[in-house]
């Protein structure tokens, strides 16, 4: 009897789980990244110094500054200075601003596509809306790099479209289509548009059909009851399907690499060139941390939002 007393109750061990998981696979590794940040580089293995050494006997703690007043600098630069001159000097800020600006734009152009798709899966039949769900979920089947290699062969000087418009007679050469900002949103859209169907489809299934027949008898055209009902009820699932594709959309590496040539670098792709070639660890934790920390503001405004869905529907 004693001994079942310590024993943790079984939803305390429920509740626990997601806990322990994220404390092992977020905050730990964070906090490890946060260490390194605040350390020099060095040529030993690992590449950087310790944060705490001792030396004749005393303990010293040294945290290094300098990668995040690196950054700091390049925002200074980049906000006062000449665009041109920018992109030249501000390495980071360009990347951080690559992947915000295409993130966004790639957020902005699922929902376009999405909510569409979304609505007339979750109005059709039960029968249709499996296999419509099922063409959503197939291109998971593939591999993700068979899916963005298959963009290559699509949008290269000889490839299917090219070759298309040209066998059409609308264009006299081949477009520069790969390796472009366009290349690299449109394998974004590609790949990310399930991530925005889905939740969508989520919330507008669960709308009650009474109340578009009720706008019906009333005299509301389809597009009053549009805006009226169904837009404002499914604001949550367009918020959760943004953050969905917006936040991943942001650290993305593989697309712009092979997609953008290097002509378009991501924030992913400077922290591989440092933690990789370059071998700065500190100078990429600091640029992972900051990255992090421009995504919690939207990640905490989507939270309260919630709580506020649910408080309301209670």
């Amino acid at each position: 009897m004693k001994l079942r007393r310590f024993l943790p109750s079984g939803r305390f061990a429920v509740i626990a789980v997601p806990y322990v998981w994220l404390l092992f696979f977020f905050v730990l590794p964070f906090l490890f990244v946060l260490k390194i940040s605040f350390a020099e580089p060095d040529i030993t293995q690992p590449p950087y110094t310790p944060l705490v050494q001792q030396v004749d006997n005393k303990i010293t703690l040294t945290l290094d500054t300098t990668k995040y007043q690196t950054i700091s600098d390049e925002i200074k630069a980049f906000a006062t200075g000449d665009w041109e001159e920018a992109k030249t000097q501000s390495q980071y800020v360009v990347a951080y601003w690559n992947a915000l600006k295409l993130a966004f734009l790639t957020t902005v152009c699922c929902l376009l596509i999405g909510y569409p798709l979304a609505y007339n899966i979750a109005r059709a039949d039960e029968a249709t809306r499996n296999t419509l769900l099922m063409m959503v979920m197939i291109p998971f089947w593939t591999s993700f790099l068979l899916r963005v290699y298959a963009w290559i062969g699509i949008l290269k000087d000889n490839g299917v479209l090219n070759n298309l418009l040209l066998g059409l007679g609308l264009i006299d050469e081949p477009l520069q289509l790969l390796y472009t900002p366009f290349s690299v949103l449109l394998g974004m859209v590609y790949n990310y548009l399930p991530f925005m169907i889905l939740p969508l489809y989520a919330h507008l299934t669960k709308l009650d059909g009474r109340l578009f027949e009720a706008a019906a008898d009333l005299g509301a055209k389809p597009w009053t009851t549009f805006v009226s009902i169904t837009l404002p009820l499914s604001k949550a699932g367009i918020i959760a399907g943004s953050m969905m594709v917006f936040i991943p959309a942001v650290g993305e590496y593989v697309i712009p690499a092979l997609l953008g040539g290097g002509d378009v670098v991501f924030i992913g792709n400077k922290l591989m060139d440092d933690f990789g070639a370059n071998l700065d660890w500190p100078q990429a934790s600091a640029v992972a941390v900051t990255m992090l920390a421009l995504l919690i503001a939207p990640i905490i405004w989507f939270h309260r939002f919630e709580m506020k869905q649910q408080e309301a529907g209670k």
